[in-house]
């Protein structure tokens, strides 16, 4: 008789899918540059095609970028990228047109890290089981928090978002680690090093229970936008027990009846260009 799985395995948080982050930037086509010359990604062919506002396909994730003054993520960008070796030739090929900014980028082997023009910082990683199976994502992001806050938010997000959520040590510092996709996690960094002030960038969530933690952020004073029927925001992680502010980020929070929820996104294949071009493989031939 065959071992019975373990179902635990299967579970899902109540946050479903982490979606997008947003920052702004000051000149669209320095971020063409970046984002589509050098990471190799795809500039959504549907959605905010004008000049003051581009969404960045990443298989079923997204950056979304207004033009504004520059914002920065206050830790790391973590990417799955199909091949590590074609990612820095790209960028080695925007070296000279980006080298009057604050771009650019180290092979660290198991990763490279790469700073885009105004100081985001990303890691890009190669596929592997640690992100499941996916070849193009957003795989997590990385914010730095002050020492001693990382269990106090990992219990925000099980007790108030309804999130799969612990803390513990992760690459040498204490961290918080929650669930909010499939092999998607957003993490909370203990660092004793300085951490920027906020300064209005946002990450979008869809949720599964999308009342429960609107009415338990009502009863805190902890909403900041009341959207509608599809979509609630807020941005203080707080102790539950005695509401002290613990970090700050704003969190687009969406129902999975939201319009946009599921919606598919174009990925090309960043491989073919004029000189080899090869027909019919023009979209992106992975898994994501």
């Amino acid at each position: 008789m065959e071992p019975v799985p373990d179902r635990t395995l299967e579970n899902v948080s109540n946050i479903v899918h982490l979606e997008h982050v947003n920052v702004t930037q000051p000149d669209q086509r320095l971020a063409t540059l970046f984002y589509v010359s050098g990471l190799g990604l795809t500039r959504d062919p549907y959605m905010m095609t004008g000049v003051d506002n581009m969404w960045i396909n990443i298989g079923r994730n997204q950056m979304h970028l207004p033009t504004g003054d520059p914002q920065r993520v206050r830790g790391t960008i973590g990417l799955v990228v199909p091949d590590l070796r074609a990612l820095t030739h790209r960028l080695s090929e925007v070296l000279s047109p980006l080298s009057h900014t604050q771009f650019g980028f180290v092979d660290r082997e198991s990763f490279v890290a790469v700073k885009c023009p105004w100081g985001n910082r990303f890691r890009c990683h190669g596929p592997s089981l640690e992100f499941g199976c996916t070849e193009l994502a957003l795989a997590y992001v990385e914010f730095n928090v002050r020492p001693g806050t990382a269990a106090q938010i990992a219990r925000f997000y099980r007790e108030i978002m309804g999130a799969a959520a612990n803390a513990g040590m992760r690459d040498g510092a204490i961290t918080a680690s929650i669930s909010v996709g499939r092999d998607q996690y957003v993490f909370f960094r203990e660092t004793a090093e300085r951490i920027e002030p906020y300064d209005g960038h946002h990450i979008q969530i869809y949720i599964a229970d999308f009342s429960s933690p609107y009415r338990r952020l009502l009863e805190r004073n902890g909403l900041t936008r009341d959207t509608d029927a599809h979509e609630w925001r807020f941005q203080d992680i707080v102790d539950v027990e005695s509401n002290e502010v613990l970090f700050t980020i704003e969190h687009e929070v969406r129902s999975l009846k939201h319009p946009l929820y599921g919606r598919p996104l174009v990925n090309r294949n960043p491989a073919q260009n004029t000189h080899n071009y090869i027909r019919g493989k023009d979209a992106f031939p992975g898994t994501f």
